[in-house]
């Protein structure tokens, strides 16, 4: 069969991907298994298995010291008015962590590792795990499609899934994530239910309770999961056909309630964890994020250049187009387009939208059927397929590039992306510097400039202060910036707003030790000042040095701002260190003004 090729393939690359192109149990701190969200998912375990300290986490500065989880202080918790600490996330990762978890702690004592929770056994048992379920998923996504579509259609949706979506990446690579374990769970969740309405059984009850279940307890957002056993098998939103979907439900009340039960069950793990720690039954965890149902972000969740799903994800909007023959065609149209609008609002209603095109992975499962029945249609007209065929070539294209550039290219930072900086860089593979520097505030100036006038000049050898330093090899003077001295003071030069179009910074910059936190590498800040206006910044523009700078470079940065019609008479030049500890130097502040 063409659809188990496929799913072969499909494994190969899921595991070179995983263990070979970016393996990230090999790798140190924030970029390690076990980092960011995933710590936090994964912090019940060693709190309660090897420290015995649910509660109080003491050992969490050791960890953090130690293994550097996150960049920044352990966010991934909250503290509760009794003064325990409360993990922000729920607890159903962590207990499908806990196999894995457990031959991992079990492999670091045969093998003489640290049996602490974070060495390198434990990184590489989440990472193994995570692929492990993604690969079951995935098998019984096929399983699943098969008792809808043909063997071909399968094949064709598998490939698009695994090489054309960020499916990859959070099967793969960041597969501590909680989305593919979801994925997996919603693809038993399909089976389990295509089965109950088959024969009403018990034993499918039951294991749609528990699925269920599962997936609140690991998000409480995929409560919407509730919505495909309920409405599983209507085929129109006629109001006869709910009387029907009721009447069929009522009919099998006894098996209903049991996997209510059994959901309840489940979740009612995490109510005992919060009146263990919090002394609550219920405790929102997520301190001021939350949601705005009335006004979801839906364009920027899905279009942001920022972290926009599906503008970094295009594949899925072959799943919007496919609603209207899978209307026509398509089976369980209740439970599928209702599900997919439901969870799709609630996603965007979150007010944090730029976490990204990830929280909607977990709902490909059925949220992929419009798109298969579109592939369908596809097949039976050529014309179609020759559209849809160029579409999806291009679409591959983008999900291969934005996997490589998230974690080893250079074109793509999810906190600094605008829409100006994306259009110069999809889809390629390098850029030179002028355009990389469109991630932070400026312009991109090209052509030869006209009237070009030098406005300012400073070499900095007679200034005096504690942000200079004389260099011991050529005894010039520069300026400083490191952890004891954050900020220099503004170097002005007054100018007429009326003769300046554009205008040119440029510095030379010299780093013993490049800062990679984005959010702490230093700054040239360039602001317009108008005297009528004391205090107000008509116009700002930066660029963060450390972006195009490598460990121990000298290099001349230049930077352009187009300026606005408001009126200004001075130009203020600063430089910033935005919390690094590294030091910078920086030597021959220019600033010239040009024409449009």
């Amino acid at each position: 069969m063409i659809s188990r090729v496929v799913y072969i393939l499909s494994v190969v690359l899921m595991c070179y991907t995983s263990l070979v192109f970016y393996p990230r149990w090999t790798k140190p701190d924030s970029e390690a298994a076990i980092s960011w969200d995933v710590s936090g998912y994964y912090w019940y375990l060693p709190s309660v298995f090897i420290y015995h300290d649910l509660k109080h986490q003491a050992f969490t500065d050791s960890v953090i010291a130690k293994y550097k989880p996150t960049n920044t202080e352990f966010q991934q918790r909250t503290q509760a008015p009794n003064g325990n600490y409360v993990i922000k996330y729920s607890s159903g990762l962590a207990i499908m962590f806990l196999p894995f978890f457990t031959a991992a702690h079990l492999a670091a004592g045969a093998l003489g590792y640290p049996r602490d929770g974070f060495s390198a056994p434990y990184q590489l048992g989440i990472q193994l795990g995570g692929l492990l379920v993604a690969l079951i998923g995935l098998w019984y996504l096929r399983k699943f499609l098969l008792l809808y579509y043909s063997d071909r259609v399968t094949a064709i949706v598998l490939s698009l899934l695994v090489i054309g979506t960020n499916y990859l990446n959070y099967a793969a690579v960041d597969c501590g994530m909680s989305h593919s374990w979801l994925f997996t769970v919603y693809v038993l969740l399909l089976l389990s239910t295509h089965y109950y309405y088959k024969e009403f059984k018990l034993k499918y009850a039951l294991a749609i309770g528990f699925l269920t279940g599962l997936a609140v307890l690991t998000r409480p957002t995929d409560i919407v999961a509730c919505i495909i056993p309920l409405l599983w098998g209507m085929q129109s939103f006629s109001g006869r056909a709910f009387v029907d979907q009721l009447g069929l439900l009522r009919k099998n009340t006894a098996t209903l309630s049991a996997a209510v039960l059994v959901a309840f069950s489940v979740v009612f793990v995490q109510l005992i964890y919060w009146k263990y720690v919090s002394g609550h039954w219920l405790y929102y965890s997520y301190g001021s994020q939350s949601f705005t149902f009335y006004k979801p972000h839906m364009y920027q969740y899905s279009f942001s250049p920022r972290t926009g799903w599906l503008r970094y994800t295009p594949m899925f909007l072959l799943s919007f187009a496919g609603i209207l023959p899978y209307l026509k065609r398509g089976h369980h149209k209740a439970a599928v387009l209702v599900f997919f609008f439901v969870n799709f609002y609630v996603v965007c209603a979150w007010d944090v939208w730029w976490y990204g095109g990830r929280a909607m992975v977990q709902s490909y499962p059925v949220i992929i059927l419009p798109m298969a029945t579109l592939v369908e249609t596809a097949l039976r007209r050529k014309t179609v397929a020759r559209i849809l065929a160029g579409l999806v070539a291009l679409f591959v294209y983008m999900n291969v590039w934005i996997t490589w550039m998230y974690h080893k290219g250079n074109l793509y930072d999810s906190d600094s992306m605008n829409s100006n900086y994306y259009w110069r860089v999809a889809g390629r593979w390098s850029a030179p510097d002028s355009v990389r520097m469109l991630m932070d505030k400026c312009d991109f100036f090209t052509g030869d400039p006209t009237t070009e006038r030098l406005l300012y000049h400073n070499d900095f050898e007679r200034a005096t202060g504690p942000w200079y330093t004389t260099n011991a090899i050529s005894g010039h003077q520069s300026v400083m910036l490191n952890k004891d001295v954050q900020v220099t003071p503004a170097y002005r030069v007054s100018c007429e707003s009326d003769s300046i179009g554009w205008i040119r910074v440029k510095s030379t910059f010299r780093c013993a030790n490049k800062e990679w936190d984005v959010w702490k590498m230093a700054h040239a800040i360039v602001r317009l000042r108008d005297s009528r206006k004391p205090g107000a910044c008509i116009q700002e523009g930066f660029i963060k040095a450390d972006r195009i700078l490598s460990n121990g470079e000298t290099r001349e940065i230049a930077f352009y701002i187009r300026t606005t019609k408001a009126r200004y008479d001075a130009i203020e030049v600063f430089y910033w260190n935005a919390g690094s500890e590294q030091t910078i130097t920086i030597d021959d502040l220019d600033i010239r003004t040009f024409g449009r």
